[in-house]
């Protein structure tokens, strides 16, 4: 008998048949004939769960506004709910997120046949453009923002802190022609950033085939062509006439500007709105938390209140009693201990001596706490916050008592890993479009460096727009060790000077070459000796460690 034979007589009996004498695999578990546990409606574990199945939109459209509401009250009065969200927006966005410019010089060439696209017009072209760039997001009078309130940095920083707590990330981009003058804006192109709110279906009708919560699709495609917007925030009573009115924008115009911005992560096909924040999976487990540190609060409080108290000889019952059928005993008795108490106040070294009447007693108050692990309690929960927020559990609770360096910077990498994702996804999915917008009209009004041939803008729009966006960098954890690392790699073809300064300090490395260069030339006119950094001694002089010295 083969090995198979054995196994088929050996699990015979435990499977069960159909009427046709045909056996059914069952499942570990169920017990029933389901092949998989997964499936099981009648077991213990499975019988009372049975969610919901339904669309990407028609899951979370219906419930967005009751989402976003409840996550947005716990990042306003929870320390760790706000915590998270300021670890991911330090991280991944910071305040000076920008583009380094880096046309595609070699599809231009093949586009155009003009061999003058080449990395040195590249890198003459990527300086110019940069620098209007500057001019614009970094102006001081803020004519970037239709607002005029914040400078780009700020806005893309404002747009991701909707993105990760609301679930999307909404701007117009108004053309401002009027701004435009000697003294005040150089560009018409602005940014207004819109709260995700006012997205949503005129006079809030239901969703339709070809209109998903403030997005108007085309229904053959499914592509977004245009998007519903209130002139005013339905809960904001000083422009009540305004909360009834929406404006229909298109996505971009006929030549392919954009017009609205719309960025969400998207978790399932055809889906057209966000609304689940990064918070939104754990937001259960941070409500219990809040009540739980609420609860050991209270019963701390009460300890430090209700330290002792006088506990008298009859209890409330008997008292009550004696005095309703005029025992004079008793009465006399509760006298004599008010009138002894309001003339003993013995101190001794300014302390005061607890002297009882007769009978009396002294208890303390010890407000029970509703477990004695608390702490761990809490470590568990703020994990699971850290693991759903993909953020490193110290992030969220900022203590690092309990790690080593070991732990830690493997923690933070995995979490870096995270932050450098939703940085580079939202950097595609709404500066870029930004971008693209104000670069069409630099093209047009800017002396940019272009060979005779160029293709249009229009033509070559992703050629000319490509760049890559720097934010803040991963930082050190032990700057020596991981710089000595840094320089070895970059020795040995592994890793680039580019690369180096934008992960670890998000700098733009020629910046950082160009401003060595100004240092380096700084001593020399001073007639100082040029310090180890200036690249007078060798770079593999950096794999020792100083105390090698």
């Amino acid at each position: 008998m083969g090995v198979g034979d054995f196994i088929r007589r050996v699990a015979s009996p435990l499977v069960p048949k159909t009427g046709s004498g045909r056996r059914i695999l069952n499942a570990l578990t169920s017990p029933f004939g389901t092949p998989y546990d997964a499936a099981d409606m009648y077991g213990q574990r499975m019988q009372g769960w049975q969610p919901y199945l339904g669309s990407a939109d028609t899951e979370l459209s219906p419930y967005r506004d009751r989402i976003v509401s409840r996550v947005r009250d716990l990042v306003r009065n929870d320390g760790w709910a706000a915590g998270a969200v300021t670890r991911t927006l330090d991280n991944a966005i910071g305040v000076k997120l920008r583009p380094i410019s880096k046309p595609d010089y070699r599809a231009l060439a093949r586009l155009s046949g003009n061999t003058a696209f080449d990395a040195v017009w590249a890198a003459e072209y990527a300086k110019a453009v940069d620098a209007h760039w500057r001019n614009w997001a970094d102006d001081p009078l803020r004519y970037n923002d239709t607002e005029r309130m914040l400078t780009f940095g700020q806005q893309m920083h404002l747009a991701f802190r909707h993105l990760i707590v609301d679930g999307d990330a909404l701007a117009l981009l108004p053309w401002m022609e009027d701004r435009v003058g000697l003294g005040t804006a150089q560009y018409a192109t602005t940014v207004q950033i819109i709260d995700p709110d006012r997205l949503s279906n005129p006079q809030q009708t239901f969703d339709l085939k070809n209109l998903r919560n403030g997005v108007e699709i085309d229904p053959a495609s499914g592509a977004p062509i245009a998007y519903w917007i209130r002139k005013a925030h339905q809960a904001d009573w000083y422009s009540a006439a305004d909360t009834v009115v929406w404006d229909r924008y298109e996505r971009e115009t006929k030549w392919g500007r954009p017009n609205v911005v719309h960025m969400f992560e998207h978790h399932r096909g055809a889906q057209h709105r966000g609304g689940a924040g990064i918070l939104t999976p754990v937001l259960q487990r941070l409500k219990m938390l809040i009540k739980y540190d609420g609860t050991e609060l209270d019963a701390a409080i009460i300890n430090a209140t209700f330290a002792a108290y006088i506990e008298s000889p009859f209890d409330p019952a008997m008292t009550a009693e004696g005095l309703e059928g005029g025992d004079e005993q008793l009465a006399y008795y509760q006298d004599q201990r008010i009138a002894f108490h309001q003339h003993r106040n013995i101190s001794l070294a300014g302390s005061r001596m607890p002297i009882l009447f007769p009978g009396e007693k002294i208890n303390t108050v010890s407000a029970a706490r509703p477990a004695s692990n608390f702490r761990d309690f809490e470590r568990a929960v703020l994990n699971n916050v850290a693991s759903g927020a993909g953020l490193s559990p110290m992030q969220v609770s900022n203590d690092w008592s309990d790690v080593n360096y070991s732990s830690a910077r493997g923690s933070l990498l995995e979490a870096w890993k995270t932050m450098k994702r939703r940085r580079d996804d939202f950097s595609i999915g709404f500066p870029t479009l930004i971008r693209l917008a104000w670069l069409e009209e630099s093209m047009d009004e800017d002396d940019l460096p272009l060979p005779r041939g160029a293709p249009p803008f229009i033509q070559a729009r992703a050629a000319y727009a490509r760049a890559i966006w720097l934010g803040p960098g991963r930082g050190w954890i032990d700057p020596v060790a991981e710089k000595q690392g840094a320089v070895l790699g970059m020795d040995a073809g592994l890793s680039t000077l580019e690369t180096e300064c934008a992960e670890n300090e998000g700098a733009d490395w020629e910046e950082t070459l160009d401003q060595r260069a100004i240092e380096v030339q700084a001593f020399k006119a001073r007639n100082l000796p040029t310090p180890e950094w200036a690249g007078q001694n060798l770079a593999s002089k950096t794999d020792r460690k100083p105390e090698a010295e």
